[in-house]
């Protein structure tokens, strides 16, 4: 029988950092091949045009969560933080799935080669870094998320230090992108 300053070992089931991988690895390589081989099925962009600015909107709204929930969580107030966090994920997977409806249907948004300054500036300084950390983000959001709901806090902590601006740079960055092709389109 352990004594009671004994603190018990956890322990992440195989099975639950299979799942996180397997879900990020497919929603990884579902999104390369929707967005690079998938031939969308409306070109004339006529349906559902509201998309991007709706995924535009759902980043905004993503980031306003995290930026409260790191608000509540610096003032100890962890019940306000949750909800903001689920909040946070929530309008996320909300995201995704526009996201994953306006490139099936629209296909790729491509910026326009008439201004190479403000391209070069899109595609290299915010968009590779942005396509990066949002493959990256997925598993450490799912892994940080895992942690909390599962009551280790210290663990949740530690990660959650990096998850934040991991996150928070997605969501920011992802509505710069949207406002660049919509000025420039």
């Amino acid at each position: 029988m352990p004594s009671p300053q004994t603190i018990p070992v956890f322990r992440t089931p195989l099975s639950v950092v299979a799942a996180i991988i397997s879900i990020s690895l497919t929603a990884s390589l579902f999104l390369v091949w929707l967005v690079y081989f998938h031939a969308p099925s409306d070109v004339t962009g006529t349906q559902l045009a509201f998309l991007p600015a709706l995924n535009a909107a759902l980043n905004s709204l993503c980031t306003i969560a995290l930026l409260f929930g790191i608000t509540y969580i610096k003032h100890g107030a962890i019940a306000k933080h949750r909800t903001s966090m689920f909040a946070a994920f929530f309008f996320s997977t909300l995201f995704l799935v526009s996201y994953i409806a306006n490139h099936a249907l629209h296909g790729d948004a491509h910026f326009p080669t008439a201004h190479p300054v403000a391209r070069f500036f899109y595609l290299w300084v915010l968009l590779t870094p942005h396509i990066l950390a949002s493959v990256v983000a997925l598993p450490v959001i799912l892994i940080t998320f895992f942690f909390s709901l599962t009551g280790r806090f210290a663990l949740h902590r530690a990660i959650a230090r990096y998850t934040f601006p991991l996150w928070l740079y997605v969501s920011v960055s992802g509505v710069i992108v949207y406002a660049m092709l919509a000025h420039y389109r």
